[in-house]
């Protein structure tokens, strides 16, 4: 029972922590004048400000770990001490980057150096050093696929509720309540970003948020994985819409030569919105998605152990062929608008 309030008071902590912070980060982003403005490459109309991510970082930070440390099923203080600090120093350089530009290599390197961290820290309690470079690579893709993915009202910080509210069902599962909790508090920290997120946005999440929720998402894969290798693929089928999108059109963008590192308006849901979806329609179909394929594939893969690699790559490739099909629906869309200007 103390159990059960400890980990019920913590969700709850996170929840009204980041809708406090998120409030506040609206009023000093317009006295800073920390604003994102329409642009040719950019999905909203109306100058917003950004930065709000900071509230979901103030309240991961002081809940995540007391459930890591306190629940049963505890994880090493190694481990949560490099989460701690692998989330400070990626909510910093966010922080700084929302503030002032920072050039690509400086912030590449405190993500690295983040994801060596965590990856580290699972090492020196138990697992195999030769595993840290692949997951020094799979944080730092993490980050930056999440970053890639905060273009439009509501997309990441619903992804976040998403993959935080099925981690915590997942490690339920597995008899894993420290896990649990701490995955909770992610999913409590996105809905009070939400709140003041969704459609219309009345302030964007920024670096300080996106890049902090990728690495979270990363490390909640990476504890499961550090569990039984099985979960590792029902927390990857968990996070497939914003994988498959990030990854197919970075490789797209890679493939026919352009500069795959600048600012575009190519993932699926930034078309979805140029061929004339509203910010909300196109974050339903992302739901739709998370609740009508990957929960229950998820679900399956936990379900049967020795079938869950199969379907993982089996709900992969049936994210590749979603993909291009409502891509190309979107472009036949945006030509069709294009037509009807003209004539």
């Amino acid at each position: 029972m103390t159990f059960s309030l400890l980990a019920i008071g913590m969700v709850l902590a996170s929840l009204l922590i980041a809708m406090i912070v998120v409030r506040a980060a609206i009023a000093y982003a317009h006295r800073r004048g920390m604003m994102d403005l329409p642009g040719q490459r950019r999905s909203h109309t109306i100058p917003t400000p950004r930065g709000g991510g900071i509230g979901m970082v103030a309240a991961v930070l002081l809940t995540m770990p007391v459930c890591l440390r306190g629940l049963p099923a505890a994880w090493p203080a190694t481990v949560v001490a490099a989460l701690v600090v692998a989330t400070v120093i990626v909510a910093a350089v966010g922080w700084w980057d929302d503030h002032r530009s920072l050039p690509v290599l400086p912030r590449l390197g405190v993500q690295l150096l983040a994801a060596g961290l965590m990856a580290s820290a699972l090492a020196i309690e138990g697992m195999a050093w030769w595993w840290v470079p692949v997951l020094v690579l799979g944080g730092a893709w993490s980050i930056n696929l999440h970053n890639f993915m905060d273009g439009i009202d509501g997309l990441l910080a619903q992804q976040v509720i998403f993959v935080g509210a099925g981690s915590a069902a997942l490690a339920v599962a597995v008899a894993q309540p420290a896990l649990a909790g701490a995955a909770a508090c992610l999913a409590a920290a996105g809905a009070g970003f939400w709140y003041y997120n969704r459609p219309r946005a009345r302030i964007f999440m920024g670096d300080v948020g996106s890049g902090t929720m990728g690495l979270l998402v990363f490390a909640l894969a990476a504890l499961f994985w550090r569990v039984d290798w099985h979960l590792l693929w029902p927390a990857l089928i968990l996070s497939s819409s914003f994988i498959a999108d990030a990854t197919l059109t970075l490789l797209g963008r890679m493939a026919s030569g352009r500069r795959w590192y600048t600012a575009h308006r190519e993932h699926l849901y930034q078309w979805l919105v140029r061929s004339g979806s509203t910010h909300a329609a196109g974050g339903a179909c992302y739901v739709a998605w998370n609740l009508l394929v990957a929960a229950p594939l998820a679900a399956m893969a936990w379900a049967r152990p020795s079938w869950s690699v199969a379907i993982c790559f089996g709900t992969y490739l049936l994210a590749i062929a979603v993909w291009i099909l409502m891509r190309r629906w979107c472009l036949r869309r945006v030509l069709h608008k294009g037509r009807h200007v003209v004539s």
